[in-house]
């Protein structure tokens, strides 16, 4: 190996070394800052319970009405022993994720349809508008009425407000896409399912997985609508018992419920988006 050789070998060296070194100092820093990020999250968490549980102790807030933390966390742990609590959240998660699937599925699927024909989308789209504007708690008694009090009714509600926004979304993706790709896979002969096959789809991918976090929201709350309405099982079930009876620390238990549940399945969905992302 000549001296040239030997000069570049090392100097390629120092550089890759660098190079590791910068990565490592990035990496630790992002490591550093998502820590204090989560502590700083769990302080403003403690002190918001603890300035709740004081105000409830001392009489600052109606205790009737707002409750407080440790009256609330003993309503849940007696309801987990005895039972009565698994059975509600178990219903609304599968009524969630039922109308989570369905709708994103369907929401997707009329995108494209809609995206294919141009006609059937300038059709259409006066009918998507007026529906996504429309308060979907109205909707309600017609479901009721034409599916019966019972599942069907709540996943119909479900529907009503995910397959919009999703359409809505993804279709706007969809008319997003760079023109110029369309025209040179066209002009190479594609035909429309190539275009949307090898253009419309592969560009508009990131917009369909992040709309899988939106659907997460709008199924929880098309579910709790649909449960206040028709269920005598369920989250919402419990929320409307327990205004009812005029118990709120019952409300405010299975709001916190609500919370930690849909929390948990939003987390499951973003790191599902991530791989997919990645994998893409």
């Amino acid at each position: 190996m000549s001296e040239n050789q030997r000069q570049s070998a090392k100097h390629i060296a120092r550089e890759d070394s660098l190079t590791k070194k910068v990565h490592e100092e990035f990496t630790r820093a992002k490591k550093k800052e998502t820590k204090q990020v989560r502590l700083v999250q769990l302080i403003i968490l403690l002190v918001f319970f603890a300035l709740w549980e004081v105000a409830g102790r001392l009489k600052w807030i109606d205790v009737l009405l707002f409750s407080f933390p440790t009256k609330v966390f003993k309503l849940l742990w007696d309801k987990l022993l005895d039972g009565s609590l698994l059975p509600h959240v178990g219903v609304t998660v599968v009524e969630t994720i039922i109308g989570f699937v369905l709708g994103t599925l369907f929401g997707t699927a009329l995108a494209v349809i809609i995206w294919w024909s141009p006609f059937l989308s300038r059709v259409l789209d006066p009918y998507i508008v007026v529906l996504n504007s429309m308060p979907k708690v109205a909707l309600g008694p017609l479901f009721i009425v034409g599916l019966g009090p019972g599942l069907l009714s709540i996943i119909a509600t479900t529907l009503s407000i995910t397959v919009i926004i999703t359409t809505l979304v993804v279709y706007g993706s969809f008319k997003e896409v760079d023109q110029n790709y369309v025209k040179v896979v066209s002009l190479f002969g594609g035909t429309k399912r190539k275009v949307f096959q090898k253009v419309i789809l592969p560009a508009s991918f990131p917009a369909i997985v992040s709309t899988l976090k939106v659907n997460v929201g709008l199924a929880w709350i098309g579910v709790i609508v649909g449960e206040f309405l028709v269920s005598q099982m369920g989250l919402g079930y419990l929320i409307i018992y327990g205004f009812q009876v005029f118990n709120f620390t019952l409300v405010i238990s299975t709001l916190f419920v609500i919370a930690i549940v849909a929390t948990f399945m939003y987390q499951i969905v973003s790191n599902l988006e991530k791989r997919l992302t990645k994998h893409r």
